[in-house]
């Protein structure tokens, strides 16, 4: 039996479609207060400028360094920006983890110096991780969201990636920690890949990643714009590609992603062991 599709069977997007159209959104987030970090280029600019077109309020932390080194002191020093968004407005309603780094693919587990291959789990895991801590507890006063932005590369194994890819697979599993436990306070946390963008961070995968990253900058950006204005809600704690037709998720599929609880991360068994 083949290994179980990662992918779900809806229509691909790879820019705008009626279903994250901006003009649906313009003015919808007035009076929120959105925090992200990773924000000066890219994904985050593209983000934060949506964001700014649906009426929101933004607190902006951007780290523009380039080494690894940097980025990573950069980002564990940075997070209690939430508390600062937070002092300044009174508040905080949506918070985009968006920083992060990626090494080149060029070596495997064998052949990485295990100093360079950590520092790209700490800054992507480590850092995402102390982002929630900070923010959730500002979160729970709203009844927010937080959108980590990982990567398809958590369902994918490459030669080179290991430190990439499973700090992505790990992220999406802090995702699902951090909506199981703020569930209560009525706070949505949704894990997403944000399609293949073209980025500064992606030039380090090289000139073969580089050929299927076609996506427009757009389509994450208001994908997430959409993310949180409540109707797709069930979707907090999975994993969610801004590639797939949301109003087709939901049309189809979210009566089966909810009681299967699927978009998640399991063990995929022998196809004979759900029946013995």
């Amino acid at each position: 039996m083949p290994a179980p599709i990662e992918n779900m069977p809806v229509t691909a997007h790879n820019t705008i479609y009626p279903g994250i159209e901006p003009s649906k959104f313009i003015g919808t987030l007035k009076d929120k207060v959105v925090f992200i970090t990773g924000a000066s280029r890219g994904i985050g600019e593209a983000t934060a400028i949506a964001f700014a077109k649906s009426g929101a309020t933004l607190f902006l932390a951007s780290r523009k360094q380039e080494t690894l080194d940097m980025v990573q002191s950069d980002i564990l020093k940075a997070v209690p920006d939430a508390k600062a968004c937070r002092k300044e407005f009174s508040k905080v309603d949506i918070v985009i983890s968006n920083s992060g780094t990626m090494e080149d693919f060029s070596q495997t587990i064998a052949q990485r110096d295990p100093d360079i291959w950590w520092k790209t789990w700490e800054v992507n895991v480590k850092g995402s991780f102390n982002v929630a801590h900070y923010a959730l507890p500002a979160l729970a006063e709203t009844k927010g969201y937080f959108i980590f932005v990982s990567s398809v590369g958590a369902q994918v194994r490459r030669k080179g990636a290991s430190s990439y890819q499973s700090g992505k697979h790990a992220v999406n599993r802090i995702a699902e920690f951090a909506a199981i436990e703020s569930a209560p306070d009525g706070v949505k946390v949704f894990a997403i890949h944000p399609g293949g963008v073209k980025t500064e961070l992606s030039k380090a995968g090289g000139p073969e990643l580089a050929k299927v990253l076609n996506d427009d900058v757009q389509l994450p950006a208001w994908a997430m714009v959409r993310l949180v204005q409540g109707k797709e809600d069930y979707l907090s704690g999975r994993y969610v590609s801004v590639n797939w037709d949301l109003d087709e998720l939901e049309e189809r599929w979210k009566e089966a992603i909810i009681s299967e609880d699927a978009l998640k991360n399991r063990l995929a068994l022998p196809s004979a062991a759900y029946a013995a």
